[in-house]
């Protein structure tokens, strides 16, 4: 896009050397280099005298050398100026419209890190609409999520600062998925410092670690080379079982999708049994297990299961049918 602005004006920069240099050379019979060196102080205007007496027919040909260099030159030279500035401050008001889109963020995640690891949970993020704001330090990496067009701070995700501007204290939660299990030790500390009770996910390299982040303050870690190993041997072991909870848990050709439902205050179905809710004739879902308020996880629930208020439900069924189904709880 800038070389295809320059071109006009270089082109027309070429012709008036070509002009110069060819017409003192039939004109005035100077010696080709002589000729070029002609036009060019006459363009630049540097104040050298001519370098050989001009006839008048040479002194029109350097008043158009002069005229259309300097204009030429000219333009050239605020076209640039020109790209410079609206570069700068398009720059500038994109980093102030963005600053503003995260100081509007509420019940967002923090995404610290965009690695492997942290480039998929931003695209599943992204995907299921999600609000999230990216904490990255490498340019490269910068470069990644302004491609994919996601919120983004470029700073140190350890700095209580970049915590502080990612909106940490109206955050629902934060994922610290940096490559040194130090460094999600210290942002994990860093985060709970701040906020006590924010939701924290830490990535843990070494299966050893984990027990240091838990005591850090996360409440989750998980470790991806000791799930990605089970999840091999599973494949051998158990294959259908691997099937079944690919297609429960990822998008597939099916369109079935293993989600949760928290049952709100106001839910018609507060007290009722689960026979009598209607969630399965209605909605065509499987209740795989009811979460109580309590902590306690009820597997495969009975149909005399009564609902109440906070309840987290986890069901399985087709994505339009979820849709409609959170509606109700």
């Amino acid at each position: 896009m800038v070389l295809k602005k320059l071109r006009p004006p270089f082109i027309l920069l070429f012709l008036i050397l070509a002009f110069g240099t060819t017409g003192y050379t039939l004109v005035e019979g100077m010696s080709l280099f002589n000729a070029f060196y002609m036009t060019i102080i006459t363009i630049s205007t540097v104040g050298f005298s001519e370098i050989e007496p001009l006839s008048k027919t040479g002194r029109f040909i350097t008043i158009i050398v002069i005229t259309v260099g300097i204009t030429t030159g000219g333009y050239t030279i605020g076209m640039l100026l020109r790209m410079f500035i609206e570069g700068e401050l398009s720059a500038i008001m994109g980093r102030k419209k963005l600053e503003k889109l995260i100081s509007e963020l509420k019940d967002h995640y923090i995404v610290c890190g965009y690695g492997r690891i942290g480039q998929l949970i931003c695209t599943e993020l992204n995907a299921h609409s999600i609000p999230f704001v990216v904490i990255e330090k490498d340019p490269l990496a910068v470069n990644k999520i302004e491609s994919k067009g996601f919120l983004y701070i470029q700073m140190d995700s350890t700095s209580d600062d970049a915590l502080a501007k990612a909106g940490i204290m109206r955050a629902k939660g934060l994922v610290t998925v940096v490559q040194s299990d130090a460094d999600n030790v210290f942002i994990t500390l860093s985060a709970k410092g701040l906020r006590p009770d924010i939701f924290v996910l830490a990535r843990a390299s070494d299966q050893q670690n984990e027990g240091k982040m838990m005591r850090a303050g996360a409440t989750r870690v998980v470790s991806p080379y000791l799930i990605g190993g089970k999840r091999m041997a599973q494949v051998l072991i158990r294959p259908t079982v691997v099937d079944f909870i690919d297609i429960a848990m990822m998008d597939s050709h099916l369109g079935l999708r293993m989600e949760e439902a928290k049952v709100g205050g106001q839910s018609g179905l507060i007290g009722k049994k689960l026979m009598d809710s209607g969630l399965r004739q209605n909605f065509g879902v499987i209740i795989v297990a009811i979460k109580k308020q309590s902590g306690e996880m009820i597997f495969n629930p009975m149909p005399t299961e009564i609902i109440d208020s906070g309840d987290i439900i986890v069901v399985l069924g087709k994505h339009d049918d979820l849709k409609r189904m959170h509606s109700v709880l």
